[in-house]
């Protein structure tokens, strides 16, 4: 079920666990929360679910999934979200959690920026590294062109089959859209200020490769300008690294400069942070207030690796430390999805 502002809704809503954040960790925790009966609502400031993932690269290709030697990442969005269905998840999106306060009795409070309120027993920030957007590159007149041919992300490939593509970035999101789009472009362009990436050093080499064999321009400099007209970029003017202009044909930029993460209000809530991220214990991934979980790229602790894999781990830990405060006098049974019938009858298999 899905909740958007401006449809009627009723102001209370008392449930077991609030879920912050609605990208794969969150969606995820919806079932680990639901094998053990906790109902869940998801807050998410975007308008869809998938988070990150979703929002800046649906069509990427993601290789760690267990399982999955390559999934895309808005399949994996679809596969979480289908896993989540027995459950009936409610997601109140395109809103933020405002304010939160524990009450009298050990539950919290949570207000969202739509006016909802939520009563709940425990809270579950999987939000990631906060609210994010693109980092626009200093190019002047840069906005005309701005989802006409200017994108700083890549949701539909197609958009991009028999196009100039010039791709501006050394990081992993620069060289991986060079080696995706590379088959399906017209021609492709990439443009660091130097000689030395960030990247995976395999992503590297094949773009090297792809160089070599001239399938793939490599230039070092910045863009100074765009040309183009009603939103369509026609060449960048590039400065290389000798104070020559350089004029590259393209119908089609990507620049990649990175995100702009913010917390905004989750940093007013009173947790302990370390560097804008919630620390947590190993064992049951909660935070310095007792009822509040953080889990996903959102938290820190010794050793951390910021993996989507890792998040799942941290959301099946959770689920059973978030079942003795939503049900403490039920005992918490550990039962295998494969042979446990009272398992199969929640998730609809008998």
């Amino acid at each position: 079920m899905f909740h958007v502002p401006g449809q009627p809704m009723s102001e209370g809503i008392e449930t077991d666990a609030v879920i912050v954040g609605a990208g794969p960790v969150g969606l995820f925790a919806i079932f680990e929360l639901g094998l053990l009966d906790i109902a869940a609502h998801v807050v998410d400031i975007l308008d869809r679910p998938g988070g990150q993932l979703t929002e800046l690269y649906p069509e990427k290709p993601i290789y760690d999934i267990p399982g999955f030697p390559v999934v895309s990442a808005q399949e994996l969005v679809d596969r979480l979200m289908e896993q989540a269905r027995p459950f009936n998840p409610t997601f109140h999106l395109h809103q933020t959690v405002e304010q939160l306060e524990r009450l009298l009795d050990g539950r919290w409070l949570l207000v969202t920026s739509a006016g909802v309120h939520f009563t709940t027993k425990v809270v579950v920030i999987a939000a990631g590294g906060g609210s994010f957007q693109p980092k626009r590159p200093p190019v002047p007149g840069i906005e005309a062109f701005e989802g006409r041919s200017v994108f700083y992300a890549v949701r539909h490939m197609d958009d991009f089959r028999n196009q100039d593509i010039l791709i501006v970035g050394g990081g992993d999101s620069a060289l991986d859209w060079t080696l995706n789009l590379q088959p399906i472009a017209r021609s492709v362009t990439l443009l660091h200020r130097r000689d030395v990436f960030r990247a995976a050093p395999d992503s590297v080499n094949k773009m090297r490769a792809l160089v070599e064999k001239g399938e793939v321009n490599l230039v070092f400099g910045q863009v100074s300008s765009l040309e183009g007209e009603e939103g369509q970029v026609r060449a960048a003017i590039v400065r290389d690294n000798e104070g020559k202009d350089i004029r590259i044909p393209a119908t089609r930029v990507l620049p990649f400069f990175g995100l702009t993460m913010k917390l905004g209000p989750l940093a007013n809530w009173g947790l302990n942070l370390n560097e804008n991220l919630v620390p947590v214990d190993t064992e049951k991934f909660e935070t310095s207030e007792p009822g509040i979980f953080a889990i996903g790229d959102i938290n820190t602790y010794p050793g951390k690796l910021k993996l989507i894999l890792s998040g799942f781990h941290e959301a099946a830990l959770m689920s059973r430390a978030a079942a003795k405060i939503v049900n403490p006098d039920k005992p918490v049974v550990f039962q295998y999805t494969t042979s446990s019938s009272s398992l199969h009858k929640k998730l609809g298999v008998i």
